[in-house]
This record gives C-alpha cells, sequence and structure tokens, in this order.
C-alpha cells in the first residue's frame, strides 16, 4: 500500500469517528469566523471576496469557516470522507464552498495563479518531498497573493514522545530518506496509523523560497503548559516546540529564472 492510500485511509477513518481533526465547525463558530480563525492578522483581518484555498483541510472546519467569513472558498483534501464533512457543514448553514479530492503533491485540477490566499493546516509531513507541494502552491497563487502554511517541527518529529527519567530523547536522525518508525502509540504529536516524513528546515524554509515564495513571517504556536504533569502534551511542549506556522508571499519576475533547481 502506497504512503497516499494508506494516509487517505487513515483519514478517512478519522472522519468517521468524529475525533480531532474530524470536528466540523459549530454553528456558534461559524457566526463569527473571523474570531474563530483567530483574527486573520497576516491576512489583512478579512478575506471577504478572496479566492481562497484550504489545502489538505477538509473535514468540515477551515472552509466553512473561511467561506462564513466571506471568501469564495475550494478545499482540497486526499479523503473523500473528510471532503463529506465539509460539504454537509456547507449545507446545514447555506455556505457556497467547492471540494476537490486530490493529494497536496498534485494540485492539476486547480487553474494556474487563480487564488489569492492559501492556507494549509499541518499536512506537509504526509508526503515525502515537499519541494513538490511549494511549486504546486506557486502554480495556483496569483502574484503577491499569501501563504499560509503550518508544519510539524522536525525536532518534534525527531523526539520521543514519551520521556525517560532525565527527559525526552532523539530517537530520529535529522537526515532522513525514509519514512519515519510507526508510532506505537496514540498521541498529538503523531498520528498512529498515517505514514510521516521528517523535513528539515532548509526543506521547509529553503525550498519555500526556490519555489518563488519571500518568508514575511514566522511564528511557534506555544503549547507549553508549566503545569502539565510529566509526559502529557504540555509538558513535553516546555521542552520541543510541535509546530511551526509560515507567512509567505508569491514573487514573480526574474527571480524565477532558477526557482525550479534545488541541491540535491
Amino acid at each position: 500500500m502506497s504512503y497516499l492510500e494508506q494516509n487517505r485511509g487513515f483519514y478517512d477513518r478519522l472522519a468517521r469517528s468524529a475525533k480531532r481533526f474530524a470536528k466540523p465547525a459549530t454553528r456558534e463558530e461559524l457566526r463569527d469566523p473571523v474570531k474563530t480563525l483567530g483574527g486573520l492578522d497576516w491576512l489583512g483581518g478579512t478575506v471577504h471576496g478572496q479566492r481562497v484555498l484550504c489545502l489538505a483541510a477538509g473535514g468540515g472546519r477551515q472552509g466553512p469557516l473561511y467561506a462564513a467569513a466571506g471568501g469564495d472558498v475550494t478545499v482540497v483534501d486526499i479523503s473523500p470522507e473528510m471532503l463529506a464533512l465539509d460539504r454537509r457543514v456547507a449545507m446545514d448553514n447555506d455556505l457556497a464552498m467547492s471540494t476537490i479530492e486530490a493529494s497536496i503533491e498534485d494540485l492539476s485540477a486547480l487553474p494556474a495563479s487563480y487564488f489569492d490566499v492559501v492556507v494549509q493546516p499541518v499536512s506537509t509531513c504526509y508526503v515525502p518531498d515537499v519541494a513538490i507541494v511549494f511549486r504546486q502552491v506557486a502554480r495556483v497563487i496569483r502574484e503577491d497573493g499569501t501563504y499560509v502554511s503550518q508544519h510539524k517541527q522536525p525536532i518534534s518529529l525527531q523526539g520521543s514522545i514519551r520521556p525517560r527519567a532525565e527527559g525526552y530523547w532523539v530517537r530520529e536522525p535529522y537526515y532522513l530518506d525514509r519514512a519515519l518508525d510507526p508510532s506505537s502509540e496514540p498521541s498529538r504529536f503523531r498520528e498512529q496509523g498515517a505514514v510521516e516524513y521528517l523535513h528539515r528546515w532548509e526543506q521547509l524554509i529553503g525550498w519555500m523560497c526556490r519555489a518563488g515564495f519571500v518568508v514575511e513571517d514566522l511564528v511557534e504556536p506555544r503549547h507549553a503548559d508549566p503545569r502539565a504533569s510529566f509526559g502529557q502534551f504540555g509538558h513535553r511542549c516546555q521542552f520541543i516546540p510541535p509546530y511551526v506556522r509560515i507567512k509567505a508571499r508569491r514573487k514573480g519576475g526574474a527571480r524565477q529564472a532558477n526557482l525550479w533547481e534545488r541541491p540535491a
């Protein structure tokens, strides 16, 4: 079974369980979508009238919220079950929204230079080559369009889920040319049953820039909790940051000449 098939099956099962990433937006959240989405500061506070691609964002939440905020929304996801949740929420709340079943590695079903905004939750960890993803996004987003993406930090995928007496330890090499060892237990850091890949900072930032983007901001969402018990999610986050969120802008012109070249 390929990594695409395995990950599609994982998210199909997740959608049917209505857990974690498959919890649709509620009517109350949809009444004030901008607040629910965190204010949209990186997007100027609004997406009204803008073409928004919610990439790998099925599950009945991101797409409906951006649509409720006034965006012309297209949701792309590899899981038909996750997309079904989006359609259900859209129908129940009279929201206009398109859904397309596709991998983030192949956006050929989408027009070039079309979207004003691309929003991508954590998903690059499910494909082996992020350069392909960034090139795909660069093709479908317009010049000066905004690309907001979130990723698992390399160290979080290297680190142990549970601590030993002396703390957390590095289990995986940084230069990894294979899929990560399967997660042996469910956690908020690894998806049990999914195929995941570690991507280095050079790949996450450097390859994004080489695909035609200029990074404008970067934040590490803080999940550390000094009150958390030893081994809990908030405890590990005090030592190992789990995620990074990146704001980038698509640039055009002469810089594009060598964008499709990248080092081995």
